[in-house]
């Protein structure tokens, strides 16, 4: 502070890095001078903060309000704080972040930086090639709706997926078999075809009804089934070549399968794929144009009516469906038949 005459003080201060200089009465007071700088610097007293030498740091409301300006005369006076635009800014930038603040927490959410995922083109490009191309339940068997829902399941299972991809299966057709056709009874008991595999993968059948048409079969022994089919994609007979792929497959099958779970199996129907387990499935498959109900000859399937040669899958399959009807209602007909004693 420095006086210039009997009736002026001049408060030399330094605020932002300058140095300014401001004239107040000879009676002024501590309270004047934040007044003054409140005025000429833009600084509101609430925001502003004096550091005086050998006197320490002082802020309204002051301890002593009534201090003598004078007293503090030729003492370095550094004012910190900010100007009301600053303020202003401040407030804004405030206002801006109360948007992001956690009501729950009182905090702002901080937006969790996740890690940049590359999207694996080549593995969709592999699940769309290896792949059950058509899905192919049977209309004439009652809620073939539910069978479709059945075979889509087969086809979105990731271990399925995933052993498809590995041994680069592809298979046209997936579809399920009428139990009533491929279960036999004798006096030894009952036989069920569990799956076929036609023409090298030509088309898979699946046993997924139970022999009453009441219900369907236990979902991870289909499955099973399904992966002992596969294994036919590349071995027809059921040798040591045959099984241990089959077991691989099933291994991999099981490892991809991330939600486990399942129901446990314990009817007859049930099979564990292994070397010398006797799965009546007519075993391998023969080359050429794909034959429906051709019987098996010496574990492979013989190439049976020459008329079928030749045509497209969907000519076969509704030929096959035909053959299916007829023979169920000459079965009918037979029961009818039998029950009027003739």
């Amino acid at each position: 502070m420095s006086t210039n005459n009997q009736n002026i003080v001049l408060a030399n201060l330094t605020f932002h890095g300058k140095k300014h200089t401001l004239s107040l009465p000879q009676d002024a007071t501590i309270s004047d001078l934040s007044e003054s700088i409140a005025n000429e610097l833009s600084v509101p007293a609430s925001n502003q903060k004096l550091m005086i030498s050998k006197v320490g740091l002082l802020k309204p409301p002051f301890k002593d309000p009534d201090l003598a300006l004078s007293s503090i005369a030729n003492k370095k006076i550094s004012l910190m704080g900010s100007t009301a635009r600053e303020a202003s800014a401040v407030t804004t930038a405030q206002e801006e972040a109360s948007r992001r603040v956690n009501p729950s927490g009182g905090r702002t959410v901080q937006q969790k930086a996740s890690a940049y995922k590359t999207h694996d083109w080549k593995k969709e490009q592999e699940e769309s090639q290896y792949t059950f191309t058509t899905l192919q339940p049977l209309p004439y068997l009652p809620n073939p709706r539910r069978s479709l829902d059945f075979l889509q399941r087969l086809k979105d299972d990731a271990g399925i997926k995933a052993s498809m991809r590995k041994h680069k299966f592809t298979v046209p057709i997936l579809t399920e078999m009428n139990p009533v056709e491929h279960t036999q009874s004798n006096h030894e008991g009952t036989s069920r075809t569990l799956g076929l595999n036609r023409n090298q993968g030509e088309v898979i059948e699946l046993r997924l009804r139970t022999d009453a048409y009441d219900g369907y079969r236990d979902y991870k022994t289909i499955r099973k089934t399904l992966c002992h089919e596969l294994a036919h994609n590349v071995h027809g007979p059921h040798d040591r070549n045959f099984w241990d792929l089959c077991k691989v497959i099933e291994k991999e099958v099981e490892a991809a399968d991330w939600k486990s779970g399942g129901r446990s199996v314990g009817t007859e129907e049930f099979y564990e794929g292994g070397h010398g387990e006797d799965v009546d499935d007519h075993g391998g498959w023969t080359g050429g144009e794909f034959v429906l109900g051709s019987s098996p000859v010496g574990g492979v399937t013989s190439t049976g009516d020459r008329a079928q040669q030749g045509m497209n899958r969907r000519e076969i399959l509704a030929k096959a469906a035909e053959e299916r009807m007829k023979r169920m209602r000459e079965q009918q007909q037979g029961r009818e038949n039998a029950g009027s004693g003739s």
